[in-house]
């Protein structure tokens, strides 16, 4: 069993400049959009790291050829599209593996079996499986292990769905929607839907690859229109993965301290690009600043404390460990609510981070759409990451001001930003 990982305390001002790999959503759409692809395409800047090797793999299994260029520190890869054949899908714990890459194996011309890790096997599935039987797919099973039967092709139409417990069944719909013969129309009828910032990343992806995508909003649902067509094969830029930037600026706002995040994006629709808006409505100044041809984000934290926050994160549910981490630290009470469907990621987020802030003398209750942080002194002692990247970068944020806290399993940062932990000493050693 790996040993817990002692996270660095570091309770003066931090100064740092951190490079932040590439997005693994745009990534992982990217690799979706060129596997589907009429001609071969180019990702430039693709992150590697567990959640995208499996995805690579997984469409490597059906037969898409990748090839992998190295530029400095910069990955490029070359994807070569064909006839898509049956195989066998490693999930992993990967939500847009198991939620993406179905409806894919539709256009395979043989079985396609897919399983993951034990956990993944209790997150919600039958939404989008149920979704594909709709669209004239057909289906074995409701929760992971399952198999898709490919046909080579298939008809499509119009699906309701309850997308309320994860966005990505939205996504993992539209993005094969327009290799259907008719199509696809996605009607989400439940509440809430969550995290739209990557639908609209989504569209937005698809629009580039040639493909038209109507949506509609009422108050009684939402729905997204692919027409039949071909998905274009083009060079893909990847942005640095600002959701993983979070934890680095982070560091900033807890100890008062200034991290810069170089090639920051003017204009985006990844859902860390809110940590600008948070941060700030939480005392720390966060500038723009102009680097060569690019941005860089500057923040720097309060000298006096930050204040604490009360919003609502339906949009933004992957910030919440980041945000609680944060909330820890403030000098008044934080209420993070809009984020019940974080029950049905990797872990359920909310009853971890309530148990592991009041395992270090945290006052941290658990709310039925969210949770309220009531500063308390904490103390040292092992925070546990439950297999979640996420939760181990809270736990990390935490260790910096907060003497002898340890990480247990901080390799499973690996899963979206490998080498987060010596990422992260490098950044307190300066």
């Amino acid at each position: 069993m790996t040993q817990p990982w002692p996270a660095p305390y570091h309770p003066d001002p931090i100064t740092a400049r951190q490079v932040i790999p590439g997005s693994k959503s745009m990534t992982n759409r990217a690799y979706i959009l060129t596997a589907l692809a009429e001609g071969p395409s180019r990702i430039v800047g693709a992150l590697r790291s567990r959640d995208t090797d499996l995805m690579q793999s997984a469409l490597e299994s059906m037969g898409v050829r990748f090839t992998t260029e190295r530029i400095g520190d910069e990955v490029d890869i070359h994807v070569q599209p064909g006839a898509l054949g049956g195989g066998t899908v490693d999930c992993g714990l990967a939500g847009t593996v198991m939620r993406f890459v179905p409806p894919v194996a539709a256009f395979a011309d043989s079985a396609v079996l897919f399983d993951g890790d034990e956990q993944a096997r209790l997150r919600p599935m039958s939404t989008i499986l149920d979704a594909l039987r709709g669209l004239g797919v057909t289906v074995a099973g409701d929760t992971l292990p399952f198999t898709v039967q490919g046909t080579g092709s298939a008809p499509g139409g119009t699906v309701e769905i309850d997308a309320s417990a994860s966005s990505q069944f939205v996504s993992g719909l539209l993005l094969s929607a327009a290799r259907f013969d008719h199509g696809v129309t996605v009607v989400h009828t439940g509440g809430s839907l969550p995290s739209q910032p990557h639908i609209e990343m989504t569209v937005e992806m698809l629009e580039a690859a040639g493909v038209d995508v109507a949506q509609e909003r009422r108050a009684e649902h939402q729905s997204w229109t692919v027409q039949p067509g071909p998905i274009a094969g083009r060079t893909w830029v990847i942005e640095p993965d600002l959701s993983n930037a979070t934890p680095f600026l982070a560091a900033a706002a807890v100890t008062g301290g200034t991290v810069t995040i170089p090639h920051w994006p003017t204009a985006t629709t990844q859902a860390g690009d809110a940590i600008r808006g948070i941060l700030e409505n939480m005392g720390a100044r966060v500038e723009l600043v102009a680097d060569g041809p690019s941005y860089s984000l500057e923040v720097t934290g309060p000298s006096d404390g930050l204040q604490g926050i009360t919003i609502d994160m339906s949009d933004i549910g992957e910030l919440t460990p980041t945000v609680a981490a944060l909330a820890t630290r403030a000098r008044t009470e934080s209420v993070l609510t809009g984020i019940a469907h974080l029950r049905g990621h990797e872990t359920d987020r909310l009853a971890a981070l309530t148990a592991e802030i009041n395992a270090l003398g945290g006052n941290c209750e658990e709310l039925p759409d969210g949770i309220r942080i009531t500063p308390s002194p904490l103390h040292g002692g092992l925070w546990h990451s439950y297999a979640d990247h996420r939760m181990a970068t809270a736990g990390a944020i935490i260790g910096l001001t907060t003497q002898g806290v340890e990480v247990e399993n901080i390799e499973t940062t690996s899963k979206t930003l490998p080498g987060f932990a010596d990422m992260w000493t490098g950044m307190v050693n300066g």
